[in-house]
């Protein structure tokens, strides 16, 4: 028996009912004043992630970024209407090993280098460099790396002492070996993958060992070849390596790792990176024109798929409700867009100017959605300033991990802006970068380019791009000043302004300059 304030008896079960009746009013009294939840979950209810990182999309390649695109991406187009979607995100680089790197350690790759791992490269990770899931593995998360690495490892730990360093042989290896300082040691639990597509080796790497020795060395016109070169790296392969197997096979041993994890307590991250559509374009034959974009589109198809395949698994887990999906690309499409743009009316950028390397925005301006049901508003939009570069501050901010100084040097907590607590970016500068000493910087409304011009893939001549200039309503505008735009009212950076606001792009450069001899620009690091 209870007493109240006048001692009298209330019987027990009578005070439960009412403390559940109350509790009951007030939940539904938040829920209907409040819809997406704001407050941080308990250790208990920790989110899962889920990152599926395409390779080489555009903005444009989306029928949900774009209503004009030739490619139908359903799944995608689905999870846009569940969550949010970004229209001014960016990739840290306009290629891929840096953009992966910035994604996965919250720092501007340019800090410690530019060009993309090259065939049997070393780690770009410093040993005691904290990561994104080295950060959630301290917060209880089992982690996973499914698909393209291109982040290096350690083959020296596997090469044959006799075996010259440019030797690339099968026998110049001891395949028997663990290859170190690969995703297990920067994190990952367990990795599945064959580091990239088309460089070697080629076969299927678990953890860190091959599942099959090679034995032959890799032979491109053993397969079909759908669009653009083939582009494989010379280098060791297994007998019957088919690269048409890729994307089923990862999807596969996604669907698997979901499907167990979901049975545990422990929360899950799951960094599934694509080799598509990047090159070769080899969308398996059950896709062919399945878009109006030729073979590169097809590919995109299959990869909707795939992506579809993941998110059902997710339901089926029953876990939608506490899991976050993040999807974006490390870049933009390769230069075939030109050509492609020319033959089927699809242009992969759109509606931006420039591709794949280009620090126009092209290069680094990729589609980004984030679902996260009750905490992310469905089918929202937002067209504020973000970089991937800020998923690890703003993951950090979502599992209670408090950043140390020499972490994440250049990543911005998102968390209000995804949850609808606050309609501005707390970021309001982005460098942009691909090459070695060709900088951008864009800064609320404005962008400069500190070079005569953003294009980044040499002569264009070779893909009629005077005809794409007036399809599309651009003319040359080289300036050895620089190149400075108003994103506000030319997002398509069409008009070069360097002439007209030459203050402007004073002040520019001089923040650029500042922000790069920083040692981060995160405003965690002035706490």
């Amino acid at each position: 028996m209870i007493f109240n304030n006048r001692h009298r008896k209330i019987p027990v079960p009578f005070v439960k009912k009412l403390l559940l009746i109350v509790a009951i009013a007030f939940t539904s009294a938040c829920s209907n004043d409040n819809p997406v939840s704001q407050a941080k979950p308990s250790a208990k209810q920790l989110p899962n992630i889920v990152i599926l990182y395409a390779d080489d999309l555009g903005a444009g390649d989306l029928g949900s970024f774009n209503q004009s695109s030739k490619i139908p991406t359903p799944n995608l187009d689905k999870l846009a209407m569940q969550g949010l979607s970004f229209t001014d995100a960016h990739s840290s680089s306009g290629v891929c090993s840096p953009s992966r790197y910035a994604l996965l350690t919250g720092q501007y790759h340019w800090r410690k280098f530019h060009d993309i791992v090259k065939t049997f490269g070393e780690s770009v990770f410093d040993p005691e460099q904290l990561t994104l899931p080295e950060m959630l593995q301290q917060k209880g998360y089992t982690t996973a790396a499914i698909g393209k690495w291109h982040l290096g490892w350690d083959w020296s730990s596997i090469r044959k002492q006799d075996a010259p360093l440019s030797a690339v042989a099968p026998n110049d290896f001891d395949w028997h070996k663990a290859i170190e300082n690969g995703p297990t040691a920067h994190g990952f639990d367990y990795y599945f993958g064959d580091n990239v597509i088309n460089f070697p080796p080629y076969v299927w790497i678990k953890n860190n060992r091959v599942t099959q020795i090679p034995d032959t060395m890799v032979d491109g016109t053993l397969w079909k070849n759908k669009e653009g070169k083939m582009r494989y790296r010379e280098g060791p392969m297994i007998t019957g390596w088919d690269p048409y197997e890729n994307i089923p096979t990862t999807t596969q041993k996604g669907i698997d790792f979901i499907t167990e994890k979901a049975k545990h307590q422990q929360p899950f991250f799951l960094y599934f990176a694509y080799p598509s559509p990047h090159a070769p374009i080899i969308p398996n034959d059950e896709f062919d024109n399945t878009s109006l974009a030729g073979p590169y589109g097809d590919l995109i198809v299959e990869t909707d798929d795939s992506i579809g395949q993941l998110l059902s698994a997710i339901d089926k887990a029953g876990i939608t409700d506490n899991t976050l999906i993040i999807f974006s690309s490390d870049n933009g499409p390769e230069n075939y867009a030109y050509l492609r743009d020319q033959k089927f009316d699809h242009w992969s950028s759109y509606p931006f100017r420039g591709l794949k390397r280009d620090t126009y925005e092209g290069g680094h301006r990729v589609p980004m959605i984030v679902r996260w049901p009750n905490h992310v508003q469905a089918n929202s939009k937002t067209d504020e300033l973000v970089s991937q570069i800020d998923l690890m501050a703003t993951i950090a901010a979502i599992i209670d991990f408090s950043l140390p100084g020499d972490a994440a040097e250049d990543s911005f907590n998102l968390l209000r802006l995804w949850t609808g607590q606050s309609a501005k970016s707390p970021r309001h500068a982005l460098v942009h970068n691909t090459t070695k000493g060709k900088f951008a910087i864009r800064s609320n409304d404005w962008t400069f380019i500190d070079a005569p011009s953003g294009n980044q893939n040499g002569n264009l001549a070779r893909f009629n791009y005077e005809n794409w200039q007036k399809k599309h309503g651009y003319q040359t505008d080289d300036n050895e000043k620089g190149q400075l735009f108003d994103m506000q009212n030319d997002s398509g950076q069409r008009f070069n302004l360097i002439e007209k606001h030459p203050e402007k792009a004073r002040q520019l450069r001089q923040l650029l300059e500042q922000i790069k001899t920083q040692d981060g620009s995160a405003p965690h690091l002035n706490k």
